[in-house]
């Protein structure tokens, strides 16, 4: 089944309403985009639209989480994680308030919409800021648990949303279990491991496909959050395979290619081949050629599979 992460992220707010009574949902005039529709049709009492004012929308949200509720902003991650930063940080994060950031419509995949709006920094932006947590669920079913998760998790949190429809791949994993904090290894493989994030979670997996044709076993690990990383899953991986390669629909500085090259470097050096854009802007186009323009295919994993073996001891 193929949904948008975005779309899985509307259903799970009006499925999980009625059991959580203090979720709040507020947005900054693009519900149609972001999804929150059926929320604010459902629960017009308990969904505010602020306007084209993310910064004023960040402040209120903070301010009723004082109060107990659980406010979920909403808007893209270009506004959420760029124009509002200053207000995430020093009115949310900095209090340590229980308020989660939701940006949509984050990374090359936005497609037409162009590089203004094709926000590949939020992962770096929001990991930057002391005690956030940031994820980005690869498919409708983590989504919808990840929603949960976030409703249970007591402090400031971001996550990214994606515009365009995705196959659903995790439910079919035998042993699959979400957890915050947590990866999960969806295939596994001694000679190398791609440990991806968002859309690049069912590209790796069909990478992988094509490596094993070569006789190249992979592990595909889904790390579906990126802050806290963990670090136990990736030593494992590192110790096992030899070499990693991540994949991120994000700037490779600064993401989770960033945060596992930090942690191994220090911890079990093995190479780590970064894969994603190339601290360069996107450009507008379809969704499909944009990713492939910036080699954001599953061929463009193999290539970084086969580069990462060739720096193995």
């Amino acid at each position: 089944m193929k949904i948008a992460t975005r779309a899985a992220y509307g259903e799970a707010l009006v499925a999980l309403a009625q059991k959580y009574p203090q979720l709040v949902v507020f947005d900054a005039d693009l519900a149609g985009a972001t999804m929150t529709k059926g929320f604010a049709a459902a629960y017009p009492d308990r969904f505010f639209d602020m306007g084209i004012a993310e910064c004023n929308m960040t402040g209120v949200a903070a301010g009723l989480s004082t109060c107990g509720f659980i406010p979920f902003t909403n808007t893209f991650a270009m506004f959420a994680a760029g124009r509002a930063w200053e207000q995430v940080r020093n009115s949310i994060a900095y209090p340590r308030l229980n308020v989660k950031v939701v940006g949509s419509h984050g990374g090359l995949s936005v497609g037409e919409d162009g590089a203004t709006h094709q926000c590949i920094e939020d992962f770096a932006l929001m990991r930057a800021i002391p005690g956030m947590l940031v994820l980005c669920p690869c498919d409708g079913h983590e989504m919808h648990l990840a929603v949960e998760a976030l409703l249970n998790y007591d402090g400031p949190a971001y996550m990214r949303l994606g515009r365009a429809a995705v196959e659903t791949v995790t439910d079919a994993v035998e042993g699959y279990k979400f957890e915050l904090g947590k990866g999960a290894v969806l295939a596994d493989g001694k000679d190398a491991a791609i440990i991806a994030t968002g859309i690049m979670v069912q590209l790796a997996l069909k990478a992988r496909e094509i490596l094993a044709a070569e006789g190249i076993g992979v592990r595909v690990i889904d790390m579906h959050t990126i802050k806290p990383l963990d670090t136990a899953l990736v030593r494992k991986a590192a110790e096992e395979t030899g070499c990693i390669v991540t994949t991120e629909e994000h700037n490779v500085i600064g993401g989770l290619g960033g945060a596992v090259s930090e942690y191994l470097s220090e911890a079990y050096p093995v190479p780590v081949v970064r894969h994603g854009a190339n601290d360069e802007f996107g450009r507008s186009g379809t969704a499909g050629a944009v990713l492939e323009a910036y080699g954001l295919t599953a061929d463009g994993i193999c290539e970084k599979v086969r580069h990462a073996l060739t720096l193995k001891k």
